[in-house]
């Protein structure tokens, strides 16, 4: 609606203009020397309207003129920025499509003169890498770093993340520890980090990230508690596998508390307390933790233990009987430190029973032994058969690296 105001405005202003022109038309004499020009004043103001709008034109044609150059210039450079545009989104298309070598040629054409010359060399250094010619990777790579200037960050990220596929592990370490200490915080890079040490199986660095990994929820809940429990299964296994009772208590004190009632963690430690001759030790680790729950895991595992007070250990036993009295695990234990403390027919007792609850290898190795040892040889020869018919049971160290490769199985899947 404005122009149709400034419309009426000017042809309001035109009619007056008329009609006063028309009353009066005004006189108007120029003179120099001896040559004189008359006309009317209305012609007179339009002849000099004509001249200003004359000398305007000519004057912005003239300043226009100057500036030529530039705007040439400036359309040349739109030109080679459309150009590079149109190569990036090609080359991108193609990177998604999965024609690596196409991508590689329209992201390096006029990459230098598009907006985002960054974002093409990091485009054609995954192009690169997946044709398996690291050396062009690495050019490229060094070609983003020269164009992002002082924030290499999602550089760096990027040669990380092609390293690791790459299989190149120490260099994606190197790469990784230096990003860390730029960003401490950064949940991919602590993401990345975490899965090398994993490759590199260096548990001590796992745990000391595990803070920072629940902090910043770089895990779901549950596969952190996964990450967590194979981080101190490994770190237990290598302080049992040093021989030394200390390290591997120590180990056990550096385990939080609520993995400290794992089923798992508390089998793996004491069998490998048991291991050590740390007999005592195991068997209060055991005790506590059946107390507080119960599992015929570790039930299983308190009758193999060969404490000093073996009455005494056995009387505990014995006061779980309460309630289970069918419980084939637990009569197996019972059975088990009967016999270490020469209670033959007591373990003959318990050892049948816990096979005619449950038929199970163990207890009838356990039972033939004990027959023989009490010299009933053709009974002792049953009971063997009799095991021989069933699987074998798995020990207590199969157990742990069943716990340990089922673990590292649910991290692979996710």
């Amino acid at each position: 609606m404005s122009w149709l105001w400034r419309l009426l405005a000017a042809l309001s202003i035109a009619v007056l203009i008329g009609l006063w022109a028309y009353q009066d038309n005004g006189y108007v004499l120029l003179g120099r020397g001896h040559t004189t020009v008359e006309m009317s004043l209305t012609l007179f103001i339009l002849l000099l309207l004509l001249a200003f709008v004359t000398f305007y034109v000519l004057l912005r044609m003239l300043l226009g003129s100057l500036h030529i150059p530039r705007q040439l210039q400036d359309w040349r450079r739109r030109r080679r920025e459309g150009r590079a545009a149109r190569n990036s989104r090609r080359g991108l298309l193609e990177l998604a499509r999965g024609n690596w070598s196409r991508a590689e040629r329209h992201l390096l054409r006029h990459a230098e003169q598009g907006e985002m010359p960054l974002l093409n060399y990091l485009a054609a250094a995954r192009a690169a890498q997946k044709q398996n010619a690291p050396d062009r990777r690495d050019h490229y790579l060094a070609q983003a770093h020269r164009a992002a200037g002082d924030d290499s960050f999602a550089v760096e990220l990027t040669q990380a993340e092609l390293q690791i596929a790459q299989g190149q592990n120490e260099q994606a370490l190197a790469t990784l520890v230096h990003l860390q200490n730029d960003h401490p915080h950064h949940p991919q890079v602590l993401y990345l980090l975490t899965g090398i040490y994993v490759e590199l199986q260096s548990w001590g660095d796992i745990k000391a990230l595990l803070p920072a990994l629940r902090k910043h929820r770089v895990y779901p809940r549950e596969a952190l508690a996964r990450l967590e429990k194979t981080v101190e299964l490994h770190l237990l296994r290598i302080a049992a596998a040093g021989g030394k009772a200390e390290a591997l208590a120590g180990a056990w004190e550096h385990v939080s508390r609520p993995l400290r009632q794992d089923v798992d963690l508390l089998h793996c430690y004491g069998a490998w307390l048991i291991e050590l001759g740390e007999h005592e030790r195991a068997e209060k680790v055991l005790r506590d933790a059946l107390r507080r729950q119960w599992h015929d895991r570790l039930v299983a595992l308190y009758g193999r233990l060969e404490t000093k007070e073996a009455q005494k250990t056995l009387a505990t036993a014995e006061g779980w009987l309460k309630g289970r009295e069918n419980n084939a695990a637990l009569l197996l234990a019972l059975g088990r430190l009967a016999r270490h403390c020469e209670l033959w027919g007591k373990a003959r007792a318990y050892l049948e029973a816990s096979i005619g609850h449950r038929a199970d290898a163990l207890a009838c190795r356990e039972l033939g032994e004990l027959l023989e040892q009490m010299g009933e040889k053709e009974a002792a020869a049953d009971c063997f058969r009799d095991g021989l018919r069933l699987l074998r049971a798995p020990d207590a160290a199969a157990c742990c690296e069943q716990a340990l490769q089922s673990l590292a199985n649910s991290k692979a899947s996710e």
